[in-house]
C-alpha cells in the first residue's frame, strides 16, 4: 500500500477496498495533445477519485475536492470535468494515473514516490475531540495527564497511537478499523464522533479534515484541538496534487493556480472545516 494516501485516507481510516475502476467517461478523444509527452488533456480535467469518500470526493461532486477539481478545471481552461472513480485501496494509482485514464489526483501527501507531486496547497494536522464540559477543557497534547482514565477513540495503526502508547494510555484506547468501505458502511469518523456523543468513547483522535467536517455535522458544540504541540510523532502532513512524473508542464501549470488561488483555495477547505496551519503549526483562518 503507498505511503502518501496513508497520511489523507488510509491511516485516517477512510475507504480500503479492491476494485476495478469504472470510468465516468471515455477518454477524451484530444487526450495526450498537451505539451510534448505528455498525455494530459487540454478540454477535460481528468480526475481520479474515490467515489465514497466525504469530505474529500464522491461521486455526487459534494466533497471539497471535487470543489477544488472544478477550480482548477475553470483557471486551467479546462471546458468541463470527467472522474475515473476508483476506491482508495492498493492499485489507485497503477489503475488510474498510470493507466493514463486521468491526469490527476486532487489531494496526495507529500513525499511519495508513486507521482510526482506538486507544491502543497494545505497543510493540517491530527485533532483531539471531546465534549465541551468534560473535564478536558485546555487539553491541547495527547501526554496530558487529564486523559488518564478517558476513553480515547483512534483508528489502529495512525500515527496518534504511537504517542498514546508512549504516554502509557493505550489501556484506555478504543480502537476502530483502519479498513472500512465507505460505500457500505459508515465511515469511522461519523461513527467515533457518534459514540463520542453518545458516550462509548469520551475523547476522539483523528485526521483533521474528517474530523472537522463530521463534528460540524453530527454536533458543531464539540471541541476540536489540532495536535499541534507534540514533542514526539508526526502529526502534520502537507498535502499537494499528485501527477505522472512525465508530466512537468502540467505540474508547473498547477503549480502557478495553486499560487495564484491559494486565497480561494484555503475558503474552499474551511468550508468543509479542514483545520489548515502553516509552517510554524499556527492556524490559517482565510
Amino acid at each position: 500500500m503507498r505511503y502518501a494516501q496513508p497520511l489523507i485516507r488510509w491511516l485516517a481510516g477512510a475507504a480500503m477496498v479492491a476494485a476495478l475502476a469504472v470510468p465516468s467517461k471515455v477518454l477524451a478523444q484530444d487526450a495526450g495533445l498537451g505539451a510534448e509527452g505528455e498525455l494530459v488533456d487540454r478540454n477535460v480535467l481528468r480526475v481520479c477519485s474515490d467515489p465514497s469518500n466525504m469530505p474529500f470526493s464522491d461521486e455526487g461532486g459534494n466533497g471539497f475536492e471535487n470543489k477544488l477539481a472544478d477550480l482548477v478545471a475553470a483557471k486551467t481552461g479546462r471546458k468541463s470535468v470527467a472522474y475515473t472513480w476508483y476506491p482508495q485501496a492498493t492499485g489507485f494509482v497503477r489503475n488510474t494515473l498510470r493507466a493514463n485514464r486521468c491526469d490527476i489526483i486532487m489531494g496526495y501527501a507529500q513525499g511519495d514516490e508513486l507521482v510526482q507531486n506538486t507544491n502543497a496547497y494545505y497543510r493540517s494536522t491530527y485533532v483531539m475531540i471531546f465534549k465541551k464540559d468534560s473535564g478536558l477543557d485546555g487539553v491541547d497534547t495527547i501526554e496530558d495527564s487529564k486523559l488518564a482514565g478517558k476513553k480515547i477513540g483512534v483508528v489502529a495503526g495512525t500515527p496518534p497511537s504511537a504517542n498514546l502508547a508512549k504516554a502509557g494510555y493505550m489501556r484506555n484506547v478504543h480502537p476502530y478499523p483502519l479498513m472500512v468501505d465507505t460505500r457500505l458502511a459508515p465511515s469511522m469518523a461519523e461513527v467515533m464522533i457518534k459514540e463520542l456523543k453518545s458516550g462509548i468513547i469520551d475523547v476522539a483522535i483523528l485526521w483533521g479534515p474528517m474530523a472537522g467536517y463530521y463534528a460540524r455535522e453530527l454536533d458543531p458544540s464539540l471541541t476540536v484541538v489540532p495536535l499541534t504541540k507534540e514533542k514526539t510523532g508526526h502529526m502534520a502532513y502537507r498535502i499537494t496534487m499528485g501527477v505522472r512524473p512525465s508530466d512537468q508542464e502540467w505540474k508547473r501549470t498547477l503549480n502557478k493556480v495553486i499560487r495564484e488561488n491559494q486565497a480561494e483555495i484555503n475558503k474552499i477547505l474551511l468550508g468543509f472545516q479542514v483545520p489548515l496551519i502553516d509552517e510554524n503549526n499556527k492556524p490559517i483562518t482565510q
